[in-house]
């Protein structure tokens, strides 16, 4: 075999490690992440930025630190900063649509929740002659509500009373079977915090039947008026 020349060995050789250096670059993805500037970005492919945490502003007296979640088609989902703050400086808490409307938001003046804005029980009629009730001596449901299913309990708090002589019971039940706390005499407060169903997995989001039910015990009037209802966590 005749022998080659070594310097055309050694081009062989350099262009056998210049086709491997390409190869590689063609089957490398770019970073989908930098960090610039005391900041970490996020990147898609195409460019777009989902996420960022780290310092926002290039002033040094001003330093403020956050964080910010894009959807991936680029709109705002989550923020953690105010844009004009610094290190110091109270950072409200905000989550958006793919609209981009607040939905929530913390109070960072005075504590709690700042959205959503959230319906309030109105101040009720205190006569009892104009509150539901019944005169049966089996179980009568003199009150009814349909609400969704978006936290695991509720509370539901009622005053009760009773005609002059009279005595009587009250009860609550959930989807017209299921009791929801005990069975409260008449003329005293039932207060109970419980579960809303067994399993808020399979009924979350649904729609859940809340009955107030009361009968006589002998003759008269049994009444019945809630006067606080809420959801509430494990």
């Amino acid at each position: 075999m005749p022998q080659l020349p070594q310097d055309i060995i050694d081009r062989l050789t350099q262009m056998e490690r210049r086709i491997q250096a390409l190869s590689t670059a063609v089957n490398t993805r770019p970073a989908l992440n930098e960090i610039s500037d005391g900041a970490l970005t996020v990147k898609l492919p195409n460019g777009t930025a989902v996420l960022r945490v780290g310092k926002w502003d290039e002033e040094p007296e001003k330093s403020e630190y956050g964080v910010a979640l894009r959807r991936q088609t680029g709109e705002l989902a989550m923020a953690l900063f105010n844009g004009t703050g610094t290190s110091t400086s109270k950072q409200v808490l905000r989550l958006y649509d793919s609209y981009g409307h607040e939905v929530f938001s913390d109070d960072i003046v005075a504590g709690g929740l700042s959205r959503p804005w959230l319906a309030m029980l109105p101040p009720q009629d205190v006569v009892q002659t104009r509150w539901p009730q019944t005169t049966s001596t089996t179980w009568a449901t003199i009150a009814r509500s349909h609400n969704p299913v978006w936290q695991p309990r509720l509370r539901l708090m009622m005053e009760t009373r009773v005609s002059a002589g009279a005595t009587g019971e009250v009860k609550v039940l959930i989807d017209g079977a299921t009791q929801f706390g005990g069975v409260t005499s008449a003329g005293t407060v039932f207060d109970v915090t419980d579960r809303v169903v067994p399993d808020i997995t399979s009924r979350f989001g649904t729609t859940v039947k809340i009955e107030v039910q009361a009968r006589v015990i002998g003759t008269g009037t049994v009444y019945a008026k809630p006067m606080l209802m809420h959801g509430t966590q494990s």
